[in-house]
Formats: C-alpha cells, sequence, structure tokens
C-alpha cells in the first residue's frame, strides 16, 4: 500500500487528477473535457444549500455512471436490515461478546458480513440512524456498494482495510477510521480476517464539532484528515453493484469498473482519520470530564446541541483531576449510548468487555463503573494516572432510542450475565 497518497485537510475544495491536464480549467462542464473525459457532479447537498454547508464534488471519468447498467433488482439483505419496525424496544442494559468470523471455507465479504445490531427512523424521509458490526474475510472483488441512504463510519477493531472509492483509495488499520458519505461508490479489500463497526447517518453529513471555548485547536483538528487522490481503473468487465437504497438492498451490473474517475475537484469526498492523533482535552483541577469532550465527529439534529449521532472515543490520556472519583461517573441519559472496544481495557468495565464486543445502555437506563472499579477508583492514591497506550474504546452516541434486532437479542451472542457486574455495589451510608 505504499503508492497510496492522499491530501490534507477537512471541507477543503480539493482538486486532484491521475493524468496531468485532466482537470478542465476555467469551468466545470466545458463542451469537450481534458482527454475526451465525461464530466459528471456528484451532490452531497441541495444545489440551494448555503454555500457554507454546500457539498459536491465534479468527476472527469471514463464514462458516466449510467453507463451499460443494467436494470436493479432487488436481493436478500439479511442481518444488514432497516426494518426497524420490525425490531424490539429494550431499556435492558445490554452487552455483546465479539462477533463471530467466518467459519473456515467460508467467503464473506465486507457486505455480505454486515449485520445490523440497533437503528431507529426512516432513510427514505433522510431521519434516523442504524448501527451495525461486520465480519469478513474476502474482498470485494468486482464488486462496489454504495449507500443512497446516509453516510457511512467504518470503525475496524480487527484487520487492516484497502477502500478503493470513486475519488481514489484509503488504507486504514485499527485505530484508524474511514468515512464514505451518501452515493460514494466503494470496495473493501481485506487481507484475511476482519471486524469492527459501523455507523450509518440518514440526517445530514459528519462534521468536526465546533470547539467553542476551548479556542482554535484541539480534539480532532482539521490538518489530521485525509482525503484520497484520484486514482482509476481501466478494465472492461463485469463487475456488480450493489446499491442501499430505503432501508433495503439493489444491485446491477456494469461491463466496466466503476472506479474510472481520472480527476475530480470539490468538497464531497471519502476520507480518513488516524484516532491516535486526537489531541484530548481533559479535567486538571477536579470532576470527571462530561464525555462529549472526547467527540471526534458529530452529526447535528435541527435541535441545536443535539446530535443524532456523535463519534466519541476514550483515548490514552493522563488523568491529575484532584478530590476525584476518577472512572465514569453513575449516570442516567437522556442520550442512547452504544460503546465498542477496538483494543484494550475500558477502565470502568476491566472484565467482559472484551475488543471486539459492544454494549448498549439507552435512554434514562442506568449503569456506571462496575463495583471493584467503584472500589478502587473510590481509594486508590490520587496521583498522576496515564490511561494506557495501546487502549482505545470508542462511543455512538444518539439522541434516538434504538430498536433491536432479533438476532442481537439471541442469548448466545449476548452477555447474559451483565447486570452481574454491579452486583456488590452496597451501601456506604454513614449519617
Amino acid at each position: 500500500m505504499a503508492d497510496l497518497a492522499y491530501q490534507s485537510g477537512y471541507g477543503n475544495m480539493f482538486e486532484t487528477e491521475a493524468i496531468s491536464g485532466a482537470l478542465p480549467r476555467g469551468q466545470c462542464a466545458p463542451q469537450v473535457c481534458p482527454f475526451n473525459l465525461y464530466a459528471e457532479q456528484l451532490n452531497g447537498t441541495a444545489f440551494t444549500a448555503p454555500r457554507a454547508l454546500n457539498q459536491r464534488s465534479w468527476m472527469y471519468k471514463l464514462r458516466p455512471s449510467v453507463s451499460g447498467q443494467t436494470p436493479y433488482q432487488k436481493i436478500e439483505a439479511g442481518q444488514f436490515s432497516n426494518a426497524f419496525s420490525t425490531f424490539e424496544v429494550t431499556p435492558s442494559q445490554l452487552r455483546w461478546r465479539e462477533l463471530p468470523l467466518p467459519a473456515d471455507g467460508t467467503q464473506i465479504d465486507f457486505v455480505q458480513g454486515i449485520s445490523t445490531m440497533g437503528g431507529i427512523g426512516d432513510p427514505t424521509v433522510k431521519t434516523g440512524l442504524a448501527i451495525y458490526m461486520y465480519s469478513c474475510n474476502t474482498s470485494m472483488d468486482n464488486k462496489a456498494f454504495y449507500s443512497a441512504d446516509g453516510d457511512f463510519l467504518i470503525v475496524p477493531q480487527l484487520g487492516s482495510l484497502l477502500i478503493k472509492t470513486e475519488m481514489g483509495r484509503l488504507s486504514i488499520e485499527p485505530q484508524e477510521i474511514a468515512v464514505i458519505p451518501r452515493g460514494i461508490k466503494f470496495a473493501v479489500y481485506v487481507q484475511g480476517d476482519s471486524r469492527g463497526y459501523i455507523s450509518e447517518v440518514f440526517s445530514g453529513h459528519f462534521k468536526i464539532p465546533d470547539l467553542g471555548p476551548i479556542g482554535a485547536n484541539g480534539l480532532a483538528n482539521p490538518r489530521d484528515f485525509y482525503a484520497p487522490v484520484a486514482w482509476y481503473e481501466d478494465i472492461d468487465a463485469e463487475f456488480t453493484v450493489v446499491g442501499k437504497f430505503g432501508g433495503e438492498l439493489f444491485q446491477y451490473t456494469l461491463p466496466h469498473s466503476p472506479f474510472d474517475v481520472v480527476a475530480w475537484h470539490g468538497n464531497y469526498t471519502p476520507y480518513k482519520y488516524d484516532l491516535r492523533n486526537y489531541n484530548t482535552m481533559n479535567t486538571v483541577s477536579y470532576d470527571h470530564a462530561d464525555p462529549c469532550i472526547f467527540t471526534v465527529l458529530t452529526c447535528q439534529s435541527l435541535d441545536p446541541g443535539t446530535a443524532v449521532l456523535d463519534f466519541v472515543i476514550f483515548p490514552p490520556r493522563w488523568m491529575v483531576a484532584e478530590h476525584t472519583f476518577r472512572p465514569p461517573y453513575y449516570h442516567r441519559n437522556t442520550m442512547t449510548e452504544f460503546m465498542g472496544n477496538i483494543v484494550g481495557t475500558y477502565d470502568a468495565k476491566t472484565d467482559g468487555f472484551v475488543p471486539g464486543g459492544a454494549s448498549l445502555h439507552s435512554c434514562m437506563s442506568g449503569h456506571g463503573p462496575e463495583a471493584k472499579v467503584f472500589e478502587k477508583g473510590s481509594t486508590s492514591k490520587l496521583e498522576p494516572v496515564r490511561y494506557p497506550d495501546n487502549n482505545l474504546q470508542f462511543m455512538f452516541e444518539t439522541m434516538f432510542m434504538l430498536r433491536i434486532p432479533s438476532w442481537a437479542l439471541e442469548r448466545e451472542r449476548l452477555d447474559i450475565n451483565y447486570l452481574e457486574c454491579w452486583k456488590g455495589l452496597e451501601k456506604h451510608f454513614t449519617p
């Protein structure tokens, strides 16, 4: 993957060409494009969206996207489902073991290996979200995928991914993420067993959060986001394209590769980010900081300051608060919290929350550190402590209550003893 190249910056108006001179100058769609390419615009927002919010890119392709396309055919989605009306609601605190890897001899690609863990809303009216986990072991050769429903945020936990997109290629490994916006075709290539997490937002797009009184710098800095440079395939062979539309899957075939963009310019693009570059803000006086201080990306609702989805991480950092119970505090939240463990041990749950596992704490359901963590946090010496390197967990936090599919509630996937971790929280009242 040494030949991969990237452009630094978040929200930039990029321009990139795989062949010098392939980008038109002075206009977007001349009568004849350089090298006789086709001009095609991809819009991530309405034409009339305010300039500061408008997202679009012009692509210069060997052929238009529709060239040679066969009719869409509906296909079975399996556990990659947005049929939320058939799912269940539960206030129960849930924890899942890691998703099983494909059985020996079974070839499962990225799209086939996606399993819905929860969701709400309706992608046809662009509201709500879905949370998935994936487990796969084979690459998407001569196959591509796109979602007309929303942006994909991919969080690998096991195995590196090479992601071919229309705009170029991205390589991500555990402790990195990739965002593929609505409508952009991509294919995932793996080197053996791979596993991770995905969130899809049906409303708006992910963005880096405003910093407010933090100032101009900190958290996820724009320069640490990377977009691909133009790269293309000129392949005449049958390709299958799977499209997610209205929560269902459809496919068609093309007689050529869909990754045929020779040049592009704009600000609607896939991108990657290394979570190890996150500049953590934390308390240096007293009290455990609210987890929102660790937000990497957010998709905001129309209610100011309230997220359709926040992507929050718990990274390595120094903890130095005085007179403070330093583990996460006990709480009940109007937001719903889905957590995943990428690597290491979470400081509030030292047992059971394994890398590749997940947990769900729904709106107003109580949760917090397990009993032995409470005892340790209440008696440990208050000196500077390093939340260790090679230790990283994350949270998808949403304003919505999630509905859970039946397969996510099967006993063999659930940790049915999860509530046991809070047994032993004795009364210490001393009036």
